[in-house]
């Protein structure tokens, strides 16, 4: 594996721990509470991120369809995690084609973790839950960040005034409001 594709899995890792924090917080009754995603309660957001495990796991195959699948439970969401851990953790890819385009590996790893991690805010915050990024954590994914918000991949970045930590500077780049 390169070292890129090293740093990338590892922060997939710190992402998926940080997640399952607020993940085993969800309950039946939580579903219908609203995220600091606009236009999903808690449970439209956890089907997005199921469906993205399902993708980012496909890519440790070498490629990804555009191809929705079906919402799963936070039980299954905890087990795909960590499925997608090993795959990427034993992967030598250098590319996955995604519709056709070839995407650098790591870059995609990288991307993964930053979904991951901004997700697992996102239901921390929707369950009321103080559950911050740790700084050097947030620091390490803000390239990615920054990179990934570049190409509209998030809502547009949240001016900041002054001297903000880490996790704020890394979800005012996905546009959240800490």
């Amino acid at each position: 594996m390169s070292s890129r594709l090293d740093v990338g899995v590892e922060l997939l890792e710190r992402s998926l721990g940080y997640t399952r924090t607020a993940l085993a917080r969800v309950g039946p009754t939580d579903l219908t509470r609203p995220t600091p995603c606009d236009r999903w309660d808690l449970g439209a957001l956890l089907a997005h991120m199921d469906d993205a495990l399902d993708a980012f796991l496909e890519a440790a195959g070498g490629s990804v369809s555009a191809l929705p699948s079906a919402p799963g439970d936070v039980t299954g969401l905890c087990a795909k995690a960590c499925t997608l851990l090993g795959a990427w953790s034993s992967s030598r890819l250098r590319t996955v084609d995604v519709d056709g385009v070839a995407l650098d590996a790591a870059l995609l790893v990288g991307t993964a973790a930053l979904e991951i991690t901004v997700h697992g805010w996102d239901v921390s915050t929707a369950l009321g839950i103080d559950h911050r990024i740790p700084g050097r954590f947030a620091d390490a994914l803000l390239p990615w960040a920054r990179l990934v918000s570049a190409q509209g991949g998030y809502a547009p970045p949240v001016p900041l005034t002054g001297d903000a930590p880490p996790d704020v500077r890394l979800l005012a780049a996905v546009g959240r409001r800490p």
